[in-house]
């Protein structure tokens, strides 16, 4: 009889349900271990629903800022002294129905996939038990909603299980008036003063999809701008559109604890001002779901943080264990999730695996202008990491965008300055996530700037901004920005 290796992974994320694709496509006998429905937090509570929620605040701004420049004209019955009113709304429940419609239409769909496989799904938590046993094999004891558990014997463990909102300790969620970013989705009505707290990416791209929708934002940065982890071009620009949209940008501003006044919020700040909202958002980073798993007496290290330590084939410490996704804590995107769990299983089931390279990940801020990202980037460039030529082209100068309304945004691309191969890029744009992917295409094919600046676009295009930027940076033998 044939011996069949068995994967049990603990956690239906992008990490997971991609890695039971693989590892049932390979052969093996896979069990995935899920208490929230697959899919996890990136499609149920965090990037899909999020990202929907943005979609429409995008027609929102697009309609807004755009239809008077364009010459579109909009009749209604608002009176003449009220002309500067509102003319688009938002049915916010209607909104937030269709989003969670969206995000289970979506975990069914995986689900359905997984189950197609040849996986088999089980409804639990799940969690190692103790070290492992002299033929090789691990043990998951997996505890359903009723309390009744299950052991299984596994050949090699995935850990993908995610992370979950970190809170202040004097801001805890009510889900009515102080939310996390899970909470946002019931709300039936439209914050009419939303405060948000974090100015990360979860905290932009919230704060900008509620001013779109309507509601009047106050973000509270606890650092000098927003996203300081981004580009501190693309930071500069989206900082800037905020605030000609309307929204109060407090910089330096630590929150030090937020409580209901009635309908109201307090939100108090570390030097003891006070601001107050109809609700605030919580957007401060979040914890891996790593408590409870057993791990320590398994051998699996873990970070101060939490996060599991792993290595460029998502191998933990302890032989047979593997962890993809946020609970690894290298970069929280789904993408990045998913390549983990997918080489770890081509790792441990003997295929062809190219260890993971984070030099290759694009990755996106779903404000609006987006901001992509791919390579090196102008931090590294700075801090003398690497040696790159750069050149960065407002939009203002494309035509397309001119025709378009588009105002704000660049293309941005970093080169090395022998080769001219193409290390990094940053376009700031509508829709930069589609943008990106040629830039992406460069930096991971090692490509140059003049075979960029060589390759047909279409006119008039945004993407011809970018042949453009390639062009201006194989002409130039001087180092600089444009």
């Amino acid at each position: 009889m044939e011996y069949v290796t068995r994967i049990v992974i603990i956690g239906g994320g992008p990490g997971g349900y991609e890695a039971a694709l693989v590892a049932a496509q390979l052969g093996a006998e896979v069990t995935v271990v899920d208490c929230d429905g697959l899919g996890g937090a990136s499609v149920l509570t965090d990037c899909v629903p999020s990202k929907t929620l943005i979609a429409t605040a995008e027609v929102m701004t697009t309609f807004d800022s755009s239809y008077e420049e364009l010459g579109i004209i909009v009749a209604d019955d608002t009176p003449p002294m009220e002309q500067a009113a509102r003319v688009v709304g938002v049915d916010l429940g209607k909104v937030n129905r269709r989003v969670k419609r969206l995000a289970l239409a979506q975990s069914h769909d995986i689900t359905a996939s997984v189950t197609r496989a040849g996986a088999r799904v089980m409804r639990g938590r799940g969690r190692l038990e103790g070290m492992q046993a002299l033929d090789g094999s691990r043990k998951v004891v997996v505890r359903a909603a009723d309390g009744s558990e299950e052991t299984l014997t596994a050949d090699a463990v995935l850990i993908a299980t995610g992370g979950h909102p970190r809170e202040l300790p004097d801001a805890r969620p009510d889900g009515e008036r102080i939310l996390n970013w899970t909470q946002v989705y019931d709300l039936d009505e439209l914050p009419e003063e939303l405060i948000v707290v974090g100015s990360g990416v979860t905290g932009a791209e919230f704060a900008g999809a509620y001013q779109a929708l309507g509601s009047k934002v106050t973000l509270v940065s606890s650092r000098d701008r927003v996203l300081p982890g981004e580009d501190p071009d693309a930071a500069a620009v989206l900082e800037d559109v905020f605030r000609r949209r309307g929204m109060n940008v407090m910089s330096r501003s630590r929150a030090q604890s937020a409580k209901r006044v009635g309908d109201r919020v307090e939100v108090t700040l570390a030097d003891g001002r006070v601001i107050t909202g109809s609700h605030c958002l919580v957007a401060v980073g979040a914890i891996p779901n790593t408590e409870g798993m057993g791990l320590e007496e398994a051998g699996v290290k873990v970070k101060d943080s939490g996060h599991i330590r792993t290595d460029r084939v998502s191998r933990t410490s302890a032989p047979g264990v593997y962890a993809a996704g946020d609970v690894t804590g290298i970069f929280a995107l789904a993408s990045v999730a998913a390549m983990q769990g997918r080489i770890a299983m081509y790792h441990f089931l003997g295929d062809a695996v190219t260890p993971l390279d984070l030099k290759t990940v694009s990755s996106n801020v779903f404000t609006d202008p987006e901001i992509a990202t791919v390579g090196y980037s102008q931090a590294d460039v700075d801090a003398g990491k690497i040696d790159a030529r750069v050149v960065k082209l407002p939009l203002l100068r494309n035509p397309r965008a001119k025709m378009q309304g588009i105002r704000d945004g660049f293309v941005k691309i970093f080169c090395r300055p022998g080769t001219e191969i193409v290390v990094g890029g940053v376009v700031v744009a509508p829709r930069a996530s589609e943008l990106i992917h040629p830039i992406s295409i460069a930096v991971d094919n090692n490509l140059t700037v003049e075979q960029i600046a060589n390759t047909f676009t279409v006119y008039p295009s945004l993407s011809g901004s970018i042949a453009e930027v390639a062009r201006q940076l194989h002409t130039r033998k001087a180092g600089g920005e444009g």
